[in-house]
């Protein structure tokens, strides 16, 4: 830990940044478009002296490690690597469990590195004769099968473990990297891949890491893949991707496929920016693999029910992940298809076609629960209302969540027709809601986790909610604009806060905007939010209920009680938040305890427990 923050703090984060973003200087802080989502108005927000960027488009927030790692897409350690260069610091020294698994780590890709050679000879050999006229009646070229290092398996049990093993590698090394396979029964080990065109699996910068086999005739499995190893865990690589990158960066844009010779046939017709999962369902590790290159990666499947089957269910599985701007679209081929036969057929043309016409998540949901199914009685029909209400329940972030029973009960209700006045719909549970609502239609039902506090009031003779979240946020607000001699501590939390209302945003950003001014007292910086035209916006923060509710935020308080009721309230505002956190990092520790893992766990942890306590001790 020490180490990193003597990292951040040597390191101008303006100045990386910088490399890839035009900033312009705005008061003590910078401005651009933001690298993670499209846009034409600036709202990437780098406060250098914090050391901490924030887009208020798409909420992505980090430092210069996050940035590094999500622009770059390489890890933590190799971010660490990176930015150690540039501020001329060394590496601390890893500890000799480290350095251990460090060299057998290195020896694994060498051993794979020295394989995937191999193979490569024995394609262009008299040996892969069939191999290479398999590849040449697929329509490969001599390029294609340059760049995807394309090789060939002899079908002899130890050629290539007898080559390695000339080579210097020991046998173990070849069992642990997947290679060479021991039988149960005991006996000599034996080479896994014989008688395959094999196509060499790379990790995001290249480095080969398995191999996965296609068999030439009617032996089955028709592909085959390395095994888990140290190297390779199947559900988190995505065949392809470093040759992809490149291509999807610059047009904001990766599609998915099946499988491997689709990928390769896309590439050879100019959509190099195509990936593939390793002949299982697309998991939830490769769709956040997937959000780091793209925020709405194009999923295209081929037009048979087991192509459909996959779209299905990496549908199913995106759901609890959607966040804001980050979703799937899916393009699926006509029937009988893949891209292969398609390209073969039509040329590329047709599959820019497929990919235009690419329809959003929620239709592919919607699709699922409602195609081919009776819904013509009303059991029925409540039944597909309470399935897409348990659906929309799944999405973890709030927002989302919310958009999703309002889609669906829209198509509802052009499908059935609405409701009529006093009907139950399941999708008003959860809804945040404000102010007064037509009469019959119910409250917004459980509140939204630990951090909303339900009150009622009384409209039209129908019960009212008042979502809580956002009477916190005003108190957040008003605190600051009341207290601007806090804005300079406090300056990342408030640009962090997720504002429900989108005049409570712009009054924020305003603020962040001002707050570089010297000198800046409550008066000044009221004024000069009046001469923006936010005098609606003040009117509606700093008001007898928000202060009613936090009196801390009051403009007499005094300084240092306004900190420390900040502080609760924000903790307060976190906790949700923070426990989500932990419980993923808990989730990523169990499927991979690496020290890095390990680290960010306990720091959430620690964080979470003081927040806790911050909050016990908040009277607001």
């Amino acid at each position: 830990p020490e180490f990193l923050d003597e990292l951040r703090n040597r390191v101008s984060l303006a100045e990386v940044v910088g490399k890839r973003v035009a900033l312009k200087k705005r008061g003590r802080n910078f401005l651009g478009l933001c690298p993670f989502h499209r846009e034409k108005t600036p709202s990437f927000n780098v406060h250098d002296d914090k050391g901490f960027y924030h887009c208020f488009g798409c909420q992505t927030h980090g430092d210069v490690i996050d940035f590094v790692m999500r622009t770059e897409n390489v890890t933590f350690p190799e971010a660490v690597e990176k930015i150690a260069g540039l501020a001329g610091m060394k590496l601390p020294a890893p500890s000799p469990r480290e350095a251990e698994r460090d060299r057998e780590t290195r020896s694994l890709n060498q051993v794979l590195e020295a394989a995937a050679h191999w193979f490569a000879e024995q394609l262009k050999s008299p040996a892969g004769s069939a191999a290479r006229k398999y590849l040449e009646d697929r329509g490969l070229t001599e390029a294609q099968i340059s760049r995807f290092r394309l090789g060939f398996a002899p079908e002899k049990r130890g050629a290539l473990k007898a080559a390695l093993v000339a080579q210097g590698f020991p046998e173990k090394m070849l069992i642990d990297s997947g290679l060479v396979i021991v039988p149960d029964e005991g006996g000599d080990s034996f080479d896994r891949f014989r008688g395959r065109v094999m196509f060499p699996i790379t990790e995001r910068r290249g480095r080969v890491i398995a191999f996965g086999g296609r068999a030439m005739g009617d032996i089955k499995p028709k592909y085959l893949n390395s095994p888990e190893t140290a190297l390779f865990h199947k559900g988190r690589v995505l065949y392809n991707l470093a040759n992809a990158l490149p291509a999807a960066r610059a047009g904001g844009e990766i599609i998915v496929a099946e499988g491997y010779m689709d990928v390769i046939a896309l590439d050879q017709a100019g959509f190099q920016n195509a990936v593939a999962p390793l002949g299982t369902a697309l998991t939830e590790d490769q769709m956040m693999e997937l959000w780091r290159v793209a925020d709405e990666p194009i999923l295209c499947f081929d037009g048979d029910d087991a192509g459909l089957r996959a779209a299905g269910s990496a549908a199913q599985r995106a759901v609890p992940l959607l966040k804001p701007g980050h979703s799937l679209r899916f393009a699926l081929l006509p029937a009988g298809e893949d891209p292969d036969s398609l390209l073969r057929k039509e040329g590329p043309e047709a599959i820019t076609r497929v990919l235009e016409a690419a329809s959003p998540l929620a239709w592919m949901l919607w699709t699922l629960e409602t195609a081919g199914k009776a819904i013509d009685t009303p059991e029925r029909r409540a039944q597909l209302r309470q399935t897409l209400e348990r659906l929309a329940g799944g999405i973890k972030d709030p927002g989302v969540r919310n958009e999703y029973r309002r889609h669906f009960e829209r198509r509802c209700d052009e499908l059935f027709g609405p409701l009529p006045v006093g009907g139950s719909r399941p999708f008003d549970r959860g809804r945040q809601q404000s102010g007064r609502q037509r009469p019959g239609r119910p409250g917004s039902g459980p509140p939204r986790g630990p951090s909303t506090v339900p009150s009622t009031i009384q409209g039209q003779g129908t019960k009212v909610r008042i979502d809580a979240d956002e009477i916190l946020q005003k108190t957040l607000l008003a605190a600051v604009i009341n207290h601007p001699a806090l804005l300079d501590e406090i300056c990342e939390d408030i640009g962090i806060i997720e504002l429900s209302a989108p005049d409570l945003d712009r009054l924020r950003q305003a603020v962040l905007d001002i707050s570089g001014q010297s000198g800046l007292d409550s008066e000044t910086l009221k004024n000069h939010l009046r001469e923006q035209g936010f005098s609606g916006e003040l009117r509606a923060v700093l008001r007898a209920d928000v202060y009613q509710h936090s009196g801390f935020a009051r403009p007499d308080t005094a300084l240092e009680i306004v900190r420390k009721g900040w502080d609760g309230a924000f903790g307060k505002y976190q906790l949700p938040i923070l426990s989500a956190q932990v419980r993923e990092a808990e989730e990523a520790v169990a499927r991979d305890t690496t020290p890095e893992n390990q680290q960010r766990f306990y720091d959430l942890k620690k964080r979470l427990y003081e927040l806790q306590q911050k909050a016990r001790e908040w009277t607001g």
